[in-house]
């Protein structure tokens, strides 16, 4: 059994002739999306801060620098809004490579 292309509205329906007397709709939902919100601390040097903005954020210099700067004069900033697993999976990275350098970097996941 082969499903139709989408609609305009990403429904999928399913072919007429299957012998089912119903038409049956799937709707794809766009997963929830989470914020990763990096903090400002006295402890981590700012080149740090714009290393992991690069390496795990993937934001070019200029970003990383803009980014690193609004969290350093309003204490936090939201780094990126992804799904639910992949928001977890960079903050942990972000944090991970901060302590193993020895700075008690701070990043939050919030819905």
């Amino acid at each position: 059994m082969k499903f139709s292309d989408p609609d305009q509205e990403g429904r999928y329906s399913m072919p007429a002739n299957t012998g089912l007397s119903e038409k049956t709709e799937i709707r794809l939902k766009q997963p929830k999306q989470y914020k990763v919100v990096m903090y400002n601390d006295d402890f981590t040097p700012m080149d740090v801060v714009v290393e992991i903005l690069i390496d795990v954020f993937r934001k070019n210099y200029e970003e990383a620098v803009a980014i690193m700067m609004t969290v350093h004069k309003g204490q936090r900033a939201v780094v990126g809004v992804y799904s639910y697993d992949i928001a977890m999976t960079k903050a942990a990275r972000a944090v991970k490579i901060a302590r193993e350098q020895g700075y008690p970097f701070r990043v939050e996941v919030e819905s």
